[in-house]
């Protein structure tokens, strides 16, 4: 017997596939305006977080604003045509300014210098920009200090008064929603009450008032305010793994290539594995590359008709090795390498356990080789 026994070439639309669920994200979209009670904002940065153009999905089941990180992010929507309220909160000094402003677009401000770049892109044809101020509660990360808050509050109101741009809200972001009980919440949320009072006191109205994001909004009451931002609970991710949210990415490889091999063969690179008996090794054409974790390794499980397989050696850039045993496994079957679970397919969740890092960042980093992997309206995933 050959000791590769069989071997195959899958057509291009037969490599990765990505299934996207828009019923999943329709249902949690609808969970956060039941649970929240709150106007949402579903969050679609990063192509979605992986998840590509859901923002009418989200807008069709109860989302009112869209928010992205950046400017490009948000015109890219407004040329989809998306006309709800977009925020986008992420922008260096030179951001197009005039493009966010001619198109509605609200852009968040964190400082005093991005404050008057913002006014300065005013034009009368376009009218005053849209801006929410930025209060760093406790990230020490993006949002005004504190310190300079009331100048940048003071500064906000003069650029209104002289009809460059409205305060439409305030926000800020909580660093510990995924710890619901931690008193730090308390501590940020009481910065961000005393940060709206002094918006208030210096001649400020914003309308909008949004701290929580989707830990904060589901499990935190008193920080959901007028407005809830809502990202990874929109693909199925509670950051505190409560709430029953459904997750809406499937991650599906075929088997390009079946080898019998004896005992004691080293499999991939630095024969990190070697196998304790004689064993078949399947072969999927999905690596990092595809944005599956090199830390996975050694506990990455994928499912082939229905049972669990392990992912042995190392994962490669273009391909991971599945050891199957003696298994019925035939060339061209569909190997369910992430999902919502449903048919005992390893789910985000695990994949993060296995490589020490959170689901956001999973479902993000998939679908890099966009000539690879491919988006679909719903759950479909079998041949």
């Amino acid at each position: 017997m050959s000791v590769v026994d069989r071997v195959a070439a899958p057509p291009a639309h037969r490599l990765a596939e990505i299934f996207v669920d828009r019923r999943a994200i329709a249902q949690n979209v609808q969970h956060f305006a039941w649970a929240t009670q709150t106007p949402i904002m579903a969050v679609v940065k990063a192509d979605g977080f992986g998840h590509g153009d859901v923002a009418e999905i989200a807008l069709a089941n109860g989302a009112t604003w869209i928010g992205v990180a950046t400017i490009p992010e948000a015109l890219r929507l407004r040329a989809q045509g998306i006309a709800a309220p977009i925020l986008s909160w992420l922008n260096p000094i030179d951001a197009d300014w005039q493009s966010a402003i001619a198109h509605r677009v609200d852009v968040a401000v964190t400082g005093l210098e991005q404050l008057y770049a913002v006014g300065d892109a005013a034009r009368p044809e376009t009218g005053p920009a849209r801006v929410h101020l930025h209060l760093d509660v406790g990230m020490s990360r993006d949002g005004a200090p504190s310190d300079i808050w009331s100048a940048l509050c003071v500064a906000a109101r003069a650029l209104e008064a002289a009809g460059r741009l409205r305060v439409i809200g305030v926000m800020g972001h909580l660093s510990s929603a995924d710890d619901p009980a931690n008193t730090q919440n308390d501590v940020e949320r009481m910065r961000f009450v005393n940060g709206v009072r002094v918006a208030h006191a210096r001649g400020l109205a914003p309308s909008e008032l949004h701290l929580a994001a989707t830990a904060g909004a589901l499990h935190r009451p008193d920080a959901r305010f007028t407005l809830s931002r809502v990202g990874a609970g929109l693909y199925g991710i509670d950051p505190a793994g409560i709430a029953p949210l459904i997750p809406a990415l499937t991650l599906t490889a075929p088997v390009a290539q079946l080898r019998r091999v004896a005992a004691n063969v080293g499999v991939g690179y630095g024969h990190d594995y070697t196998t304790r008996e004689a064993t078949t090794l399947a072969v999927l054409p999905i690596g990092y590359g595809d944005g599956l974790p090199r830390a996975a390794q050694g506990s990455a499980e994928v499912t082939i008709r229905g049972s669990r397989y392990p992912v042995v050696g190392r994962i490669s850039m273009d391909q991971i090795v599945v050891d199957v045993g003696d298994a019925a496994v035939e060339l061209g079957d569909v190997a369910l390498v992430m999902g919502p679970g449903s048919r005992h397919e390893p789910t985000a969740k695990e994949w993060a356990a296995w490589s020490n890092t959170i689901e956001h960042e999973l479902v993000t980093r998939l679908g890099v080789r966009s000539s690879r992997v491919l988006r679909t309206a719903d759950a479909r995933w079998a041949r």
